[in-house]
């Protein structure tokens, strides 16, 4: 009897092990397909948060919280697009 327990647990394992292996394959396969876009998406955030202009929309962003300190107002959650 203890052996049909352990031959389970050994299925049961394995069937862990192929499932997580076909999750890594996919996420791969994800990034592969989508890594560039993921990768420019993020690198437009972290500018944007750092207050490094680059583009257009981040130079509006910019100049406006240049502004906004510069004036002497205090950036909330009502005044930030201003």
């Amino acid at each position: 009897m203890t052996s049909i327990r352990k031959k389970m647990r050994g299925q049961g394992m394995t069937e862990y092990i192929i499932i997580v292996a076909l999750i890594a394959i996919g996420a791969i396969a994800v990034y592969t397909a989508f890594g560039d876009v993921v990768r420019g998406q993020t690198s437009k955030a972290a500018t944007a948060l750092a207050g490094t202009a680059s583009g257009t929309a981040d130079a509006t962003v910019t100049a406006a919280g240049t502004a906004a300190d510069t004036a002497g107002n205090a950036r909330t959650l009502s005044n930030f697009k201003e």
